[in-house]
Parts: structure tokens; C-alpha cells; sequence
């Protein structure tokens, strides 16, 4: 047997459970509909609050990204100009060592060469002031020894010519011996015996 919906009856129960489902739904809205309405109504608005919070903490949060992505640039920026300008000091401080470096070492050049060229200088001095004693003293040497020969000369020839005994020509060799040993010593004259 068939029923007016369509389905089967085999034991006759299936209508009546339809029936008393749709009985109880209705029971149900009469007693609990204005709560259900006003919870859906209820559950409805927060779902649209949280939907509407949801997309305002996003704006905030895009916001504050946004924000804190240009602080972040702008602090790389500032630090990338403070590290080139701080670069930019170090490489001109470097030059200037390096200059002054440079500018000393021709300085201490220059200075050795004037140092060299006054040593030269003193050099050649000293070597003209010890040839110049050196002629000085070899020419009083001379003068001493040709004065010497000269006064043997003369005491020889007046010793021809007065024909001395052998006395008085010792006498005079040795006060000629002491007259040379004294001016080699530092020319004071002995004095004479007799």
C-alpha cells in the first residue's frame, strides 16, 4: 500500500512520525521562537560585530605595519647615512695620517740631508784646519831646522876661522844640543854657562 506522499506503509507508523515532527517543530516556535529569533538575531550582530572588529583590527594592523615599516626604513636610511658619513671621516682622517706621515718623512729626509751636508761641511773643515797645522808645523819645523843649520853653519865657520880648542867647540855643541832640545820641548832658551 501506498501512501498519499509516496511512501510505503508497512506498518503504518511512518505518517504519524512525520506528523508529530512537525507538530513538535511547531510547539517548538510557539514556545521558543521569539528566543530563537532573538538569539539568531543576537548571534547575527555579534557575527557582524566580529566581522566588522575583525576588519578594523586588520586596518589598524596594515596601519601599524605600514607605520612601522617606514620607521624602519627611515631608520635604515638615517643609519646607512650616519655609517657613510662616519666612513667618509674615517677614509678623509686616513688621507690626512697618511699625508702627514708623508709630509714628516720628507720633512725627517730634508733634514737628514742638511745634517749630512754639515758633517760633510765640518768634515771638510776640520780635514783643511789639520792640513793647514800640518804646513804651519812643518814649516816652523823648517824654519827651526833651517835656522839651525844656518847658526851650525856659522858657528862652524867661526870655528875655522877662530880655530877653538876642543873645549870651547864641545861647550857650544852642547849648549847648541840644548838649545834644540829645549825649543822642541817648548822653546824656552836655556841659559848659557859661563
Amino acid at each position: 500500500m501506498e501512501t498519499k506522499n509516496g511512501g510505503a506503509k508497512p506498518d503504518g507508523k511512518a505518517p504519524v512520525d512525520d506528523m508529530s515532527a512537525g507538530n513538535l517543530d511547531k510547539v517548538r516556535d510557539i514556545l521558543f521562537g521569539g528566543q530563537a529569533r532573538d538569539y539568531d538575531r543576537r548571534f547575527q550582530r555579534l557575527e557582524e560585530r566580529l566581522l566588522k572588529e575583525t576588519a578594523e583590527l586588520k586596518d589598524d594592523l596594515r596601519k601599524r605595519l605600514a607605520t612601522l615599516e617606514q620607521f624602519v626604513k627611515q631608520e635604515t636610511a638615517s643609519l646607512a647615512d650616519r655609517i657613510k658619513t662616519e666612513h667618509d671621516e674615517r677614509t678623509d682622517a686616513t688621507k690626512d695620517l697618511a699625508r702627514d706621515a708623508r709630509e714628516a718623512a720628507k720633512a725627517f729626509e730634508k733634514k737628514t740631508g742638511q745634517i749630512d751636508d754639515q758633517v760633510g761641511k765640518v768634515q771638510r773643515e776640520l780635514r783643511q784646519q789639520i792640513l793647514d797645522a800640518r804646513q804651519s808645523l812643518t814649516d816652523d819645523f823648517r824654519a827651526k831646522i833651517d835656522d839651525v843649520l844656518l847658526r851650525l853653519s856659522q858657528e862652524s865657520s867661526d870655528l875655522r876661522n877662530e880655530k877653538t880648542d876642543r873645549a870651547t867647540l864641545a861647550a857650544l855643541l852642547t849648549d847648541m844640543a840644548m838649545r834644540l832640545s829645549s825649543e822642541a820641548d817648548g822653546g824656552a832658551e836655556p841659559k848659557r854657562k859661563g
